[in-house]
């Protein structure tokens, strides 16, 4: 009979490397799809004609960059809900990503509401 300490299970940290390594390399696969269709487009903005279009263009800019960004906290949040593997203290980290995501997505949704209303202010 042996008095050594049980050794730790490493069939968690297993699975959790490979969903990381999986959602990692279809991450990789979709910038690099992604960036040669970027490179080849040059966009030459033309002056905006009015303040109405400036404050239109600020509205797809909003919209744009709170999507991205609410996205980005999704896949934040399912990475750390699926190699948490049980672990309380990443579930809530998780959980918390997942929320700034509904947030985010929700701001989103509001913001051609909040253009408008300035809008109205400016005239």
């Amino acid at each position: 009979m042996s008095l050594r300490p049980p050794r730790p299970r490493r069939v968690a940290s297993v699975r959790r490397l490979r969903a990381v390594a999986v959602l990692g390399v279809a991450g990789a696969l979709l910038l690099a799809a992604a960036a040669p269709a970027a490179a080849d487009a040059i966009v030459v903005a033309a002056p905006p004609g009015s303040l109405a279009q400036v404050i239109d263009n600020l509205r797809g800019i909003l919209i744009g960059l709170l999507v991205g960004l609410a996205t980005l906290f999704l896949t934040i949040g399912a990475v750390r809900y699926l190699a948490a593997d049980g672990d309380a203290s990443e579930v809530e980290r998780a959980k918390k990503s997942l929320r700034n995501a509904a947030i985010g997505y929700g701001l989103a949704m509001l913001a051609p509401v909040l253009v408008e209303v300035l809008k109205s202010v400016v005239g």
